[in-house]
């Protein structure tokens, strides 16, 4: 139930996908309220700090993500052979953009050469800062991949909805219970 199969996802690869989906429409939310905020607004420091702090426990939750999926099988992508690449095309390029934005994050935040306190629990050290226009680059980057990021998603969702519905296939299934999509 917590491993992989051919046949479906286990536990700990939903989870992981869940806690991600939930995570980003929400980074995005609160990217896309707090660059509006006034600097007397009560949120001004704050929002930003549960940004980066939010951010990077997604950065880690991502690289185990990716470590999980390349130690573990792969179930089946149903669909035909076109449905069969997007699917894979897509999967690869939501985890490049994924990391695009973080990565570009992470730049924006250390640009000036301070770590990226996480919740005040530690702190991630700024290894790469004052190069010239970090922040102003890396502003740009992590804005427009995010936006691409959070479109990508969406055709992500409505695919898996129109398999779901239209196509009468489990792929949905298996993303939200794994011990249904084993017996398929």
């Amino acid at each position: 139930m917590w491993r992989n199969t051919r046949s479906g996802w286990g536990l700990i690869s939903i989870a992981l996908h869940w806690l991600s989906a939930v995570t980003i429409v929400g980074l995005f939310a609160l990217g896309w309220w707090m660059v509006d905020l006034g600097y007397f607004h009560a949120w001004y420091n704050l929002a930003p700090w549960w940004h980066r702090s939010i951010g990077m426990l997604l950065l880690f939750a991502t690289l185990l993500r990716l470590g999980w999926r390349f130690m573990q099988p792969t179930p089946a992508v149903q669909g035909s052979r076109f449905e069969r690449l997007a699917a894979h095309l897509g999967h690869t390029a939501l985890y490049g953009l994924l990391l695009v934005v973080m990565i570009s994050g992470y730049l924006i935040s250390t640009a000036r050469g301070r770590g990226i306190s996480v919740f005040d629990w530690f702190e991630v050290p700024a290894l790469i800062s004052r190069l010239p226009n970090q922040e102003s680059i890396a502003g740009e980057i992590h804005w427009y991949s995010a936006l691409a990021l959070i479109l990508l998603a969406g055709g992500h969702a409505l695919a898996a909805f129109k398999h779901h519905f239209l196509d009468r296939h489990d792929t949905l299934t298996r993303m939200l219970n794994p011990v249904r999509s084993r017996r398929s």
